[in-house]
């Protein structure tokens, strides 16, 4: 077995070979049409959501009865990484963030874990408290969203149309979910004026419980008559706004018709908790989201075909518009990488071809197609799918995946030239490189696998980077010592006579004069390496520091959030007005607005938040990114000049997890009062630095409310207890569910509540008659004082703790992180003087960085292990694996040198790229080392072993480093890949030419290697 060799095997069974070699390239083609299209990798959403309502409740209050009763038992959790949370009046919402390095399997049981820690609770929760509401699908993505808007059709009739629509869909494979957006509940109000109510002697909580008598629902029974069951159905119900209306009301001896002292209409919610609009429109949508195992573009396909069916059955008046198409995106992109995947296997195909010949370059280029038809098949095997990150992955493994086969041919043809026979010379290269090239190939590999164990959402976002690279590389290597041979026995022609020895002559005669010089002069060479290190080190600390670049995608999100206690109305107006700014913008698309809520999921990586009356969200879709850029910059300056400091924010969408504010910084203590206090200074130094804007507080607010001061003994001699008291007030002002009228499937919820005339003028508040349960009036003024009061409008907690962010964000020119780590520095004054129990942390993009390189620094003692273990397998000396070390590291130089040159910011992505330069150098240097002990093995003097290694490497290692070179320059139009392109290019070039000079200095020198005399 020791002598056994791979490629001689393959040349004595061909046709074996050539069934696998058809059977493989026929499997790859079927398993690349199989494989699932995405726009961006999946990532676990490792938050859930719980809500609860305890209506009537401050926030103060909701914060000490529920959100920390709820938060104490939740930090019980398995994989817990934090808890947080707000309360404002009547409402709790508690996040659960479970850490980055849980594994996604986990994920089920830890959700089921929370649901049963709410159960336990349910019973220690005050009377009051709603049910909680539970989201812990916060990552699902809608693969489209439609939009209906219609001039003559009402809101209701709209829906209905919508829902016929939505039903129609639903038939469709592979669509698993639709939601219907922007429908407006339908109400009938019973209003009445509190003075005529009086005047007549009417309870208006009387009316609540006669409406609901004569609605009920209740059996009435059955006769039991010889064989038959006969039922009793008692009438009463309503069917209708009239029937309503003629209800009569008993008062003073007389019965009034309801329609004639109260205003009984059918109408929709009112204030409205939520609206969608669409192209300056109000708007119903449908938004659609795909089954995990489906195909997003031929889910488009069908969406397609299936509203060509559809428009024509809707009434004219209706008009859809699509406002998110992920399938066409996904096309898009995927096109676009598949031309720049072309477009580097021609770089490729061309550096062989030049280099090798016509010949030796089309063996190079036949194994490129069985390399990528083997990376999809296992690709196909182990899901991996085909999106933004697995297809740049490619791109980067297609200039390493001709390595090992450029390898086997340059030995080949050498071999041919010196005499050999085609089959000898074809098994040759197993028997000399084989190995060497199997532990470069390992190597390489091994440099990717801090990406791939990453346990981070940065890293499982990244994670088909490893696997890829991975497979490509191992499935290359394979091809190397099975195909390659195989198709070079073919096409390789055998030279007539053995040829002089060309590294004797012409470029490679002037090349063996550098290398000497260089082991001449080997402690300059050396001095001037560790020179240009110490300085490439240094001047790292110039270069910019991002964590993902923006997507490239053409739309814009602008965020208006207004203070807390702000009503929809005045959200609604502000949203609209915007608009305005938007119409006839011919590098916009479409626009659609979100009131009182955020656009569904249309995109992974989106940071979204949850629904409130005081905030809305416009998604502007623009003709490509250059539009977006000018509308971008437009909205930006209207901003700061109509809507300066109003909570006007508009941004681009994110690649990678979702951070929103760039800038944040977090104040955690123990007093609220104290914490605005802390954070209006931290707020205060973010502001001084010139690279932020749009500094805001997310709980700086107090609301405006009017304190009821009820005299208890006068309200009891009058029969009214605070909570009747509290149902009257809520009665007139918010308005009473008194029954609903069930027509068809939907139910119409009935209230009543005063005329709009006296809800919204304080001035009449006093003046309100409250009754008793004895049916007596009395005006609120006689027994209760009303004055004016502030409260918190919301309050923010992490891990039970009060907590102030201060968030900001910066131009287009300037890096988060650095802006961060600037102010940062900055607070340390601030740090000082805190008191015991406070302390301010960094947030956003500069902690999710962080979070996200410490999940790839764990790894790296691992990943040196492998590389280590490798080096020592294939070298066998501790000197030798430690020469192939040092060469590491001179990767930076020409990373910092190209960062710098090409003014490109070092993030994630980019530092993946560093990580993995690494193994290819490392790559280099073994097959280096490997050939000197060859030569050493086979009696050559050591001096001359290192030249003539060095000399008869030079072709294999600088063809090499340029097919991954050069492939990497269509990755360098990519916003997302192209800082990690830049960082292969430029320290892959440099460390290349330093293997082929400071490594035989450095060999000579170690090895205390002197010139033969």
């Amino acid at each position: 077995m020791k002598d056994f060799n791979l490629s001689a095997w393959a040349l004595k069974h061909q046709a074996l070979l050539m069934y696998a070699l058809s059977a493989l390239l026929l499997a790859g083609l079927f398993s690349y049409t199989q494989l699932a299209k995405k726009e961006d990798p999946d990532f676990t959403f490792k938050v859930m959501t719980v809500t609860l309502a305890w209506p009537g409740a401050s926030a103060r209050e909701i914060e000490q009865q529920v959100t920390d009763r709820v938060e104490r038992k939740l930090q019980e959790t398995h994989w817990l990484d934090n808890v947080s949370s707000y309360s404002k009046a009547g409402e709790a919402v508690i996040f659960v963030t479970l850490r980055d390095s849980m594994p996604p399997a986990e994920l089920e049981h830890s959700w089921n874990q929370v649901r049963k820690a709410l159960s336990d609770l349910r019973r220690d929760l005050p009377d009051g408290v709603g049910d909680p509401v539970i989201n812990d699908n916060f990552g699902e993505t809608y693969a489209s969203i439609y939009a209906f808007t219609s001039n003559s059709l009402s809101n209701a009739q709209l829906a209905a149309e919508a829902g016929k629509v939505r039903e129609e869909l639903l038939r469709i494979k592979n669509v698993s979910k639709i939601k219907l957006l922007g429908v407006q509940q339908e109400k009938i109000y019973i209003e009445f004026s509190s003075k005529k109510m009086a005047a007549l002697g009417i309870d208006p909580l009387l009316i609540a419980t006669a409406l609901t008598a004569q609605n009920a629902m209740e059996p009435a029974g059955e006769l039991l008559a010889h064989d038959n069951i006969t039922r009793l159905r008692v009438s009463g119900d309503f069917s209708s706004v009239k029937s309503i209306q003629d209800i009569g009301i008993k008062a003073g001896g007389k019965i009034h018709r309801l329609g004639d002292v109260c205003h009984v209409y059918r109408s929709y919610a009112d204030p409205a908790e939520f609206k969608m609009r669409t192209q300056g429109r109000d708007a119903i949508s449908l938004a659609i989201s795909m089954a995990p195992e489906g195909n997003v573009t031929s889910l488009g396909l069908a969406l397609d075909s299936e509203f060509i069916r559809i428009k024509k059955l809707l009434p004219a008046d209706v008009t859809v518009h699509q406002i998110s198409n992920q399938p066409a995106v996904v096309k898009k992109s995927i096109s676009e990488f598949m031309s720049a995947l072309l477009e580097a296997l021609a770089i490729v195909l061309a550096v062989s071809f030049l280099s090798l010949g016509l010949r030796a370059g089309l063996v190079v280029g036949l194994s490129i197609p069985l390399v990528l038809a083997g990376t999809f098949l296992l690709m196909e095997l182990f899901g991996i799918d085909l999106q933004r990150v697995s297809l740049g992955a490619l791109i980067i493994a297609l200039g390493l995946l001709v390595d090992d086969a450029m390898i086997a041919v340059e030995m080949m043809k050498v071999k041919l030239e010196q005499g050999y026979s085609k089959l000898h010379a074809a098994s040759f290269a197993y028997t000399s490189t084989a190995f060497p090239m199997l532990t470069g190939t390992l190597i390489t590999a091994a440099a990717f696998l801090p990406v791939g164990l990453a346990k981070s959402s940065a890293g499982e976002y990244t994670f088909s980077i490893c696997a890829v690279v991975t497979i490509a590389l191992l499935v290359s290597w394979l091809v190397a010592v099975v195909f390659t041979p195989f198709i070079g026995y073919r096409l390789l022609k055998a030279a007539d006579a053995p040829t002089a020895d060309h590294y004797r002559e012409g470029f490679y005669a002037r090349f063996r004069v550098l290398v000497e010089g260089c082991l001449d002069h080997r402690k300059s060479v050396l001095a001037l390496t560790t020179l240009l290190f110490v300085m490439a080190v240094a001047g790292f600390s110039k270069v910019e520091q991002e964590f993902f670049p923006p997507s490239e995608r053409p739309e814009l999100l602008m965020d208006i959030w207004l203070p807390e206690g702000t009503p929809f109305s005045t959200t609604e107006r502000i949203a609209l007005a915007v608009e305005k700014e938007l119409q006839n913008d011919v590098n916009i698309i479409n626009y659609t607005s979100y009131l009182g809520g955020s656009t569904p999921r249309f995109y992974l990586p989106l940071d979204l938040p949850l629904p409130s009356v005081n905030y809305a969200q416009i998604v502007i879709t623009s003709k490509d990114s250059s539009a977006r850029e000018i509308v971008l910059k437009r909205l930006r300056k209207m901003i700061d000049t109509d809507y300066p400091d109003s909570g006007l924010r508009i941004s681009r969408l994110e690649n990678g997890p979702p951070v929103g504010y760039p800038v944040q910084f977090r104040v955690v203590g123990t007093d609220p009062e104290k914490l605005r206090e802390i954070a209006q200074q931290v707020a205060g130094v973010v502001k001084k630095n010139p690279d932020t804007k749009n500094v805001i507080l997310d709980s700086n607010e107090k609301i405006h409310i009017l304190n009821v001061e009820v005299d208890q003994e006068k309200g009891r001699s009058h029969g009214l207890s605070s909570q009747e008291i509290s149902r009257n007030l809520q009665a007139f002002l918010s308005g009473l569910s008194v029954t609903s009228l069930r027509e068809a499937e939907k139910r119409i919820e009935i209230i009543a509540r005063a005329e709009s005339a006296e809800r919204g003028d304080p001035a009449s508040l006093s003046q309100l008659n409250l009754y008793s349960e004895h049916g007596k009036s009395v005006p609120l003024n006689q027994i209760a004082k009303i004055s004016e009061k502030e409260e918190d409008g919301i309050i923010w907690r992490m891990n039970r703790r009060p907590v102030v962010t201060v968030r900001a964000d910066v131009p287009d020119d300037v890096r988060a992180p650095d802006v961060s780590a600037a102010i940062d520095s900055q607070l340390a004054g601030i740090r000082a003087t805190l008191p015991a129990g406070y302390r301010i942390e960094a947030g956003g993009a500069m902690e999710d960085s962080s979070k996200a390189q410490d999940s790839i620094i764990e790894i790296l003692p691992l990943m040196g292990f492998l590389i280590i273990t490798l080096l020592m397998l294939q070298l066998k000396q501790y000197k030798q694996v430690t020469l192939a070390l040092l060469t590491a590291p001179l990767g930076i130089i020409g990373v910092t040198a190209s960062l710098l040159a090409f003014n490109v910011p070092f993030g994630f992505v980019a530092m993946l790229g560093m990580i993995s330069l690494s193994g290819m150098i490392m790559r280099n240097s073994v097959i280096l080392l490997n050939q000197i002990t060859q030569d050493l093995d086979e009696g050559m003097e050591h001096w001359d072993a290192i030249v003539e290694s060095t000399v008869r490497r030079f072709r294999p290692i600088m063809l090499t480093a340029a097919a991954a070179i050069l492939a990497m320059i269509p990755l360098t139009r990519s916003v997302f890949w192209g800082p990690m392109a830049i960082v292969i290019m430029g320290g892959l070039l440099v460390a290349t030419l330093l293997t082929l000079f400071y490594l035989p200095a450095l060999y000579a020198t170690w090895f205390k290697v002197q010139r033969p005399r």
